[in-house]
C-alpha cells in the first residue's frame, strides 16, 4: 500500500483560510485609506471654496488653503499639484451641487429653451449667492490652462433638460453644438453680471432670446 504524504504548511505559507483574511483584511486596510483620502481630499477643496467666497482667487493662497483644511502643504500639493488645480477642483464642486439640484428639482419649462433657460440661471442664482467665489471660478475658466470638463457637464445638463438623457446625443449634433454655445453666451453674461454691468433680469431675457433663436428649428 503506497501511503501519500500530506502537504506540510510552514509558516512561510499560510493555509488557504489564513491567505484569505490577510487579503481581506488587506482590502479593509485599503478601503479605509481610500476613504480617508477623499475626506482628505474633500477637506481641502471645501477649504479653498471657503476662501475664494471670501477673497476671491487671491484669496486661495496654497499655504492658507492647507492650514485650514488641516493638513500639511506637501500634502496639499500632491492632491492638487498647482494653485489652478485646486481652482478646478471647486469649480467641479460646484457643478456637483448643480447636477444635484437638477435631478432632485427637474427643470418644469413647457419647451426645451424654456427648460434650459431655467437651467442656467439656476447655475447664475446658485454662483451669485457668492459673488467673490463665482468671480474665482469664472477667471479660472477664462486664464487657466488646466483641463476642465465644465463646458462639457454644462452641455450635458442643458441637453438633459432640454431632450432627454444627453448621452444619445452625438459629439457632432447639432443639438450639442447649440447647447455648447449656449454655455459660452452664459459663462460671458456671467462676466457682466459680476461687473455689475447687467442684472439677472437682464441676463435670463438675453438668454431665453439666445435659446429660442439657437433650439427652434
Amino acid at each position: 500500500m503506497t501511503v501519500t504524504a500530506e502537504p506540510t504548511v510552514t509558516g512561510d505559507e499560510p493555509s488557504g483560510g489564513a491567505a484569505a483574511d490577510r487579503r481581506a483584511g488587506q482590502a479593509a486596510g485599503q478601503g479605509v485609506r481610500s476613504r480617508s483620502q477623499h475626506q482628505r481630499r474633500k477637506r481641502i477643496v471645501q477649504a479653498a471654496a471657503a476662501l475664494a467666497s471670501r477673497g476671491g482667487i487671491e484669496a486661495m493662497q496654497m499655504r492658507t488653503v492647507a492650514e485650514r483644511a488641516g493638513v500639511a502643504l506637501g500634502t496639499l500639493y500632491r492632491y492638487f499639484p498647482s494653485k489652478m488645480d485646486l481652482v478646478v477642483a471647486v469649480v467641479s464642486e460646484e457643478i456637483d451641487l448643480l447636477e444635484g439640484s437638477i435631478e432632485r428639482r427637474p427643470p418644469r419649462g413647457g419647451t426645451a429653451a424654456e427648460r434650459t433657460v431655467e437651467v442656467l440661471m439656476r447655475a447664475t442664482r446658485g454662483l451669485m449667492r457668492e459673488p467673490e467665489l463665482a468671480e474665482a471660478l469664472i477667471r479660472s475658466l477664462l486664464l487657466s490652462d488646466v483641463k476642465t470638463d465644465f463646458s462639457e457637464r454644462m452641455t450635458n445638463l442643458m441637453l438633459r433638460a432640454a431632450v432627454g438623457p444627453a448621452g444619445g446625443v452625438p459629439a457632432d449634433d447639432r443639438r450639442r453644438v447649440v447647447a455648447r454655445a449656449l454655455s459660452s453666451v452664459w459663462t460671458m453674461e456671467m462676466i457682466e453680471m459680476l461687473r455689475g454691468q447687467a442684472t439677472a433680469e437682464v441676463i435670463q431675457a438675453r438668454l431665453e432670446i439666445s435659446a429660442d433663436r439657437l433650439l427652434t428649428d
